[in-house]
């Protein structure tokens, strides 16, 4: 019997497992107690619990029945036969041969060691091959294969994505890569720009992992974009590369502010990044705003992008634009505007960031003065017409957005699409007119209640297509395209697929730090800028106040009037004595209502910010902002590179991929120097098989062919596999009398 405060809540007879299976559901489901303290009680673990749970919902009571038959994930074979195949195949001898040997099936053999040699099938290489390479010799006619094209390596040299500082690498006078006092002497000395990466083999490195992300972020061309646009930042031990590297880095490893530095061990961060120690917080700070000082973030920001569109076409189809209100919780007087999530207005900067279809960051631009989406649409599109000169793009954007004549501006003068909601009163359609469509977009099938119609605004001179969608709560909500060609199920999955964006804002914020101040600095703002006319807003309150006011006196006439009727009054005495009541203050209410109408139409609706402003105009500093955004904008590229390299090999990729990521990153592993590579060999992750998962894509992040930047070292991936459980031992352990504590005896 299940007893929950004093009440029998459940009763099964022993020895029925479905019962007892049903029990911990019970409990679990209703709230009664939580999974740890079910499993407690029944003496079983949480994944059983869970597993029970999940069986339930999949099947109901007959799938919390025990399953006949091998149980999943037993091994089949004895542990002497496993080490004699084991053995074997240390040997060199090949699956089949160990087969025949032991009188089993090929298949057998090949779950306990893998494929042999022979049958090693290489890795499909779905990222192109990184600019950032050292020459390579061979002869010109090599082609070197790259994900959709070709190219000579003669052509390869000629592009100009290889720059003559990638090609000749900068050595080091340092003969210990743990002691660079040369090289830091030199910076001193205004020698050295830049100190080049030297390593050593190294075991059980903190946060090695992240080297995993390389290959990617070679790939955005951060720092080939990076050295073109800012040369060098002057005489450094740390310089543009390295604090590139740097950043990306800290935002791969959750470092969200460079104050956070001072918890990490500068010497261990030193090994992944080839020096002997990494820089501290107010060099960081130094080194980004020196860059900053260049100006050049936004040049950056669209270099990057033009690859990363170039690098992702098919993805350019659909681009979602949004904005996000950075909150400023300072002493500064800057503009304010409304930040939705906590419902007030408070001064803050508004970002309109660009996302690709899968809500990917593409870039983002820098409201001047917390302009509406309406108002910031067109500099936006401006921007993507550059980018996509040659592609009719359709832009997804919310209610904010909503605005007829820019509309219009949109379809006929940029010659893009447009996809958003409605905004406004419309008139409800008819439940019976509904229908059920359905189709399936990137192997997902999505069905939904829709309506299509064509709509016109502007007295015709806009024409439209509405596609409305019943929720199962009789709902409705109105969808306005210009995509007349698409289904309408696929109109309605495309603007749903905007809160892809939403996710992206939301994890940036939690994992980067998206919202993090990163500069304290203020600049002026421009005084001629117009604002609405605060006067102008106080007497639209009084007019409101005064509208109130009125209608009170005109509801006390009917309640006298109600009263009246009540009693058997004459109605025409009770109106006359009320209205002899309240004549006089409805008379000057009306009057005064007047007069501010009046005042309303004689002040502007807008004034020149310097004629309001007491102090000095001025705005937050968006230049280091706007690099930290880039930065962590890269960083979140690179894990949805290593993302969907690891979706064919993981099964939750959906549910739990970024946590996997996010583990890769920080893991421990082994650096080796081998000749001109460096090998990084990961230790095993936290169960096997997230470790055969990051295993099955080493292969691929190796044909990279990517060099650590500013070193000839050819990076190489591993990842050592998981302890071997359940092996024969020769005896059990002896017990041993435990030594006594004596620390607490001083």
């Amino acid at each position: 019997m299940v007893v929950v405060s004093g009440v029998s809540a459940y009763r099964y007879m022993e020895g029925d497992d479905i019962g007892e299976a049903y029990a911990m559901v019970f409990l679990a489901a209703s709230g009664y107690a939580t999974q740890a303290e079910v499993a407690r009680v029944f003496g079983c673990s949480v994944r059983t619990v869970r597993r029970h749970q999940r069986r339930y919902e999949e099947g109901g009571m007959a799938a919390l029945a025990t399953r006949s038959g091998w149980r999943p994930g037993r091994r089949r074979l004895p542990v002497k036969r496993r080490l004699k195949i084991e053995r074997m195949h240390e040997e060199g001898r090949s699956n089949r041969e160990i087969a025949r040997h032991l009188c089993v099936s090929e298949k057998a053999i090949r779950k306990q060691v893998g494929p042999s040699k022979d049958e090693a099938v290489q890795i499909p290489l779905p990222l192109p091959l990184a600019r950032e390479v050292a020459p390579i010799a061979t002869t010109e006619k090599t082609l070197v294969k790259k994900s959709g094209f070709t190219e000579t390596l003669s052509e390869v040299r000629d592009s100009e994505s290889i720059l003559e500082s990638e090609v000749h690498v900068q050595g080091s006078c340092d003969s210990d890569p743990h002691n660079r006092v040369i090289d830091r002497s030199l910076a001193c000395l205004g020698l050295l720009s830049d100190a080049s990466p030297m390593f050593a083999d190294a075991k059980g490195v903190q946060g090695a992992g992240v080297l995993f992300a390389l290959p990617a972020l070679i790939q955005s061309g951060v720092f080939r974009v990076g050295s073109k646009l800012y040369g060098d930042i002057g005489p450094s031990f740390y310089g543009l590369r390295t604090t590139f590297l740097v950043l990306l880095f800290m935002a791969l490893w959750r470092i969200k502010r460079p104050e956070n530095l001072k918890e990490k061990d500068p010497a261990s961060m030193g090994f992944v990044l080839g020096l002997d120690r990494s820089p501290e917080v107010k060099t960081v700070r130094r080194k980004l705003t020196r860059i900053a000082a260049r100006h050049k973030a936004e040049e950056l920001g669209q270099e990057l992008a033009s690859i990363r569109i170039e690098q992702r076409a098919a993805m350019m189809g659909f681009l979602y634009v949004d904005g996000h209100v950075r909150a400023y919780h300072g002493k500064r007087d800057i503009p304010k505007t409304h930040v939705a999530r906590i419902r007030i207005a408070m001064p803050a900067t508004s970002d309109y960031w660009v996302n690709d279809a899968a809500g990917d960051p593409l870039f983002v631009v820098t409201a001047e003065a917390n302009e509406g989406l309406a108002m910031m649409l067109p500099a936006v599109l401006t921007q993507i017409q550059t980018l996509i000169p040659d592609r009719r793009v359709t832009v997804v954007f919310d209610r904010g957005g909503w605005k007829l004549d820019l509309f219009k501006q949109i379809v006929h003068d940029f010659k893009f699409d447009i996809l958003t909601y409605r905004k406004g009163a419309s008139p409800q359609i008819d439940p019976t007119l509904f229908s059920l469509r359905e189709i399936v977009i990137d192997g997902r099938l999505v069905e939904y209640e829709l309506h299509d119609q064509i709509v016109t605004f502007l007295d015709g001179k806009l024409k439209l297509r509405q596609v409305t969608r019943l929720s199962d709560n009789d709902h409705q909500t109105q969808i306005i395209t210009s995509r007349f060609d698409l289904d309408a199920a696929e109109v309605a999955f495309r603007m749903f697929e905007r809160w892809r964006q939403e996710n992206y804002f939301r994890y940036t914020r939690e994992e980067f730090a998206m919202d993090a101040l990163s500069d304290y600095q203020v600049e002026p703002g421009d005084p001629t800028r117009t604002v609405p006319n605060p006067e102008r807003r106080a007497v639209a309150k009084q007019i409101k106040a005064q509208r109130l006011e009125i209608k009170s006196f005109e509801q006390s006439l009917g309640a006298a009037l109600l009263e009246a009727k009540t009693k058997n009054r004459p109605a025409v005495a009770a109106l006359s004595n009320a209205y002899n009541n309240i004549e006089t203050k409805l008379k000057e209410a009306r009057d005064n209502l007047e007069s501010l109408l009046l005042k309303r139409r004689e002040t502007p609706a807008r004034v020149e910010i310097r004629d309001i402003s007491a102090g000095a105009v001025i705005k937050l500093a968006v230049e280091r902002k706007h690099l930290t955004n880039i930065i962590k904008m890269l960083a979140y590229q690179a894990e949805s590179n290593l993302l969907s390299l690891l979706e064919p090999h993981y099964r939750r990729t959906e549910d739990e991929g970024r946590t996997l990521i996010h583990e890769i990153l920080s893991a421990k592993g082994d650096l080796h120097v081998d000749g001109q590579v460096l090998a990084v060999t990961l230790h095993p992750l936290s169960v096997p098989h997230r470790t055969a998962a990051v295993a099955a894509i080493c292969q691929t992040l190796t044909d990279t062919l990517s060099n650590f930047p500013g070193s000839a070292l050819r990076l190489r991936f591993g990842i050592f596999p998981p302890p071997k459980i359940g092996l024969a031992f020769p005896g059990p352990k002896p017990q041993t009398t435990p030594k006594p504590d004596i620390s607490s005896l001083g």
